[in-house]
């Protein structure tokens, strides 16, 4: 057998402890080669879609390649770690460091070349249903055919097999096999019980509350000043959090003897309490990463929400149209004529409304306000199925835009409230109460009065035209048409929300498609990371509960001390990864004043279910191994 096939053996010997970092590598080279493929795509080239997105997906390349050198150099240490014993036999049997290094980096070099190969057919094989997925996400009106992709193949096969060359490269030269007594006894060596420090462990909890408390107190600008001092105060005491406090409080649980000693508790404590040690930095890297997973995809989802829902409470009306201040009647009224030639154009039927806006001014809150008589009210509120509003002839109701993204309304119906709408005779009407509405998208509140009231007021300080169209619903297609060449031929005077909402998600579409993608991989990394913790240890946990069975430990009793093992190791990061998401997003709402629960919610709670079905298979296969080996 020559050195070459020996280590191709050792490859297919520890296939389990490969298959994770195999397929995860292997994905990371798929997700890679599927931007690769939209960034050579002959639609991209051509020009014919927005470059916005080919510039970003570059960037996103770039991102994931970055993270893939660091996966796999961490991936690699961790194997690594789990064959001491395996170096010292070889060594025992004639095997020199050289020898080791180069078996490491053909091994490397083996699994690296088929992860790229099976990662490349694998995002061939889903890259139509990839392309047709992003035609809708990223809101593209060409369609995106496939295409053998020549170019995308040999960037990334060159890209990730340059990359695995300089990770063998690196791990086999940084390879220490140390004492030959130290590699024997492999993972037999007591590791010693992990201590807490008191000190350190109320410095854990009070980073953590600091940093949420801070987080979710601040509101406004307030959440950017707060961010990086909160970032650094949270990523600390999540790190103290896993050294130290949970160490403290396993050991607070073992003194607990009414706990400690009850059924099977007492191998499921002392067997944490032991590998926590191990495991500390594992779960603080699972929590970093995929909070940032969390809160990235988190944070672009609702900001669109954020977006399109705000534009949409803003402007209830199909198509807004709103003059520029000098235009005169004569534009104004070719201008509504030619708003609707083009909606009878594009087969967009629906009903309208125009009126003359009067300013007044107002010595009291010396500024100019927007008073309207009742009727020209009620006409548009018609038109969105608003309540009329019916003042008395000594009343005036105070109307304030209803503030979905806006904190202003409030204190400018304060300031209307308490003041008194002066008449031409030199009397006053009082104002009555304010009442929500998006009828008007006057930002500064406004009055609306009896029809004999308002022709008793003062003189007009300035007039404005506003004209609203509200179409039909099922007229989605033919209102982004008509939007279109409004928004050309008009400079901008017209506003059609169907169409604004499509500019809106196609211009952040690539950026929610990319970032999804990169928090997809984030993810998944982390979820390999304790997968990798729980395979490395199988070795040794067979030989534990191997003894512990011939003292009589039933295969029911292993089966629970194992799920619940597996489960607290498994889940200890993603539950502080997702208290870490809510406090984040909490803080994102404070930010636009926007609530994000069922955003947040949503993205959460996806990451959440995907992680309990990964938990499940790596459970079922894990309880299996240690079966088969103990019973």
């Amino acid at each position: 057998m020559t050195f070459r096939q020996f280590a191709f053996n050792n490859v297919l010997r520890n296939k389990r402890l490969y298959i994770a970092y195999f397929l995860s590598s292997m994905f990371t080279v798929m997700v890679f080669f599927t931007f690769a493929i939209f960034a050579f795509h002959p639609a991209f080239s051509n020009g014919s879609v927005n470059q916005n997105a080919l510039l970003g997906m570059a960037a996103a390349g770039g991102i994931i390649y970055v993270f893939s050198f660091f996966f796999v150099l961490y991936s690699m240490s961790s194997f690594l770690q789990s064959r001491k014993k395996e170096f010292g036999l070889l060594i025992m049997l004639g095997a020199t460091n050289k020898q080791i290094r180069l078996m490491v980096f053909l091994e490397n070099i083996l699994i690296g070349f088929f992860a790229t190969v099976g990662g490349i057919l694998a995002g061939l094989l889903f890259a139509k249903a990839i392309l047709l997925v992003a035609e809708n996400v990223l809101i593209i009106s060409e369609s995106l055919p496939f295409y053998f992709p020549t170019l995308a193949v040999v960037v990334t096969f060159g890209s990730f097999m340059l990359l695995f060359f300089f990770i063998s490269v690196f791990v086999s030269f940084i390879l220490r096999t140390n004492k030959l007594t130290d590699l024997v006894k492999g993972d037999k060596q007591s590791k010693g019980e992990p201590k807490a420090s008191v000190f350190l462990s109320v410095v854990a909890a009070l980073l953590l509350l600091i940093g949420y408390g801070t987080a979710i107190y601040v509101e406004g600008v307030g959440v950017v000043y707060a961010m990086i001092p909160v970032i650094l105060v949270v990523t600390l005491g999540t790190y103290l959090l896993f050294t130290q406090l949970s160490v403290f409080f396993i050991r607070r649980v073992k003194n607990n003897t009414s706990i400690f000693w009850r059924k099977t508790n007492m191998l499921l404590f002392s067997d944490l309490s032991f590998r926590m040690k191990d495991n500390a930095r594992t779960f603080f890297m699972v929590a970093i990463i995929s909070t940032v997973a969390f809160s990235a995809i988190g944070s672009l989802y609702g900001f669109q929400s954020y977006l399109t829902k705000g534009v949409k409470e803003m402007n209830p009306f199909t198509v807004t149209y709103s003059p520029w201040l000098d235009d005169s009647k004569e534009i104004i009224e070719n201008d509504i004529k030619k708003i609707n030639a083009i909606l009878e154009e594009e087969n967009v039927e629906a009903k309208m409304e125009d009126m003359e806006l009067t300013y007044y001014e107002m010595l009291e809150q010396d500024r100019q306000v927007l008073i309207t008589k009742a009727s020209d009210y009620n006409r548009f509120a018609a038109l969105i199925g608003e309540e009329a509003l019916n003042p008395e002839k000594n009343e005036a109701i105070v109307v304030e835009q209803s503030d979905a993204m806006l904190t202003q309304g409030t204190k400018s119906s304060e300031v209307l409230m308490a003041s008194n709408v002066p008449l031409e005779s030199g009397e006053e009407i009082k104002p009555s109460h304010v009442i929500k509405s998006d009828v008007l998208g006057e930002l500064n509140g406004y009055y609306v009065v009896n029809d004999e009231i308002y022709n008793q007021l003062g003189t007009v300080v300035r007039s404005d035209h506003s004209a609203a169209w509200k179409a039909e619903d099922g007229q989605t297609e033919q209102i982004i048409e008509a939007g279109s060449k409004l928004d050309e031929q008009l400079d901008h005077k017209a506003f059609a929300l169907e169409y604004q909402l499509y500019e809106i998600n196609k211009a952040f579409g690539p950026i929610l498609f990319i970032g999804l993608f990169i928090g997809i991989v984030f993810f998944v990394s982390a979820g390999s990371f304790l997968y990798f913790r729980l395979f490395t240890d199988l070795d040794e946990e067979k030989r534990k509960f191997r003894s512990i069975a011939k003292i009589g430990l039933t295969e029911t009793e292993l089966k629970k001390v194992v799920n619940r093992q597996i489960a607290l190791l498994f889940f200890s990061p993603i539950v502080v990864a997702l208290v870490h998401g809510i406090v984040a997003l909490t803080a994102l709402s404070h930010l636009f004043d926007y609530n994000l629960t069922v955003e947040s919610s949503l993205v959460l709670g996806s990451f959440a279910v995907i992680q309990i079905v990964y938990f499940l298979i790596v459970r079922f296969f894990y309880v299996k191994q240690v079966k088969r080996m103990v019973f």
